[in-house]
């Protein structure tokens, strides 16, 4: 059973930007979060913890989007790794929690029950995923869904 909840959420985070088709970004994104975390030495004050950030598909028109793929850093850097971006968000979410292999159900669940509970999707604000290794060998994923 997953949870949902709604809660305010700031992000701080140092990390790489791609674009390309939303029905691509399955294997874009995971091939430049490798890029990211060979990486990693180079970002400072980082926690460990690897996020992504998706730019919201508006409607069936709208192809392509851009994501970022990074570290959360516990504050502003001083100097940003070349290439790279510092993100400073503070935001509104839907959120839930699961394994990975469900990440799909775990979108389409959370974007369901905030509608019922009378949110409004934020489309002009990133959908944000942490990735939190298991003791099993899987990972789990916080999905937090831009609302008002």
């Amino acid at each position: 059973m997953v949870d949902f909840q709604i809660g305010r959420k700031k992000f701080k985070v140092v990390g790489l930007k791609g674009r390309g088709y939303f029905e691509n970004h399955g294997v874009e994104v995971p091939a430049l979060a490798q890029q990211l975390l060979s990486r990693t030495h180079e970002i400072g004050n980082h926690l460990g913890i690897e996020i992504a950030l998706y730019e919201p598909k508006r409607d069936v028109g709208h192809r392509q989007g851009h994501y970022i793929v990074g570290l959360i850093v516990r504050d502003f850097l001083k100097t940003v790794p070349a290439g790279m971006e510092f993100i400073d968000i503070d935001q509104q979410y839907a959120t839930a929690r699961g394994k990975i292999s469900t990440i799909g159900s775990i979108h389409t669940n959370l974007i369901n029950w905030a509608n019922v509970q009378g949110y409004t999707r934020n489309l002009e604000s990133y959908i944000v995923e942490t990735y939190h290794p298991m003791d099993d060998g899987e990972e789990e994923v916080q999905i937090y869904l831009p609302v008002y």
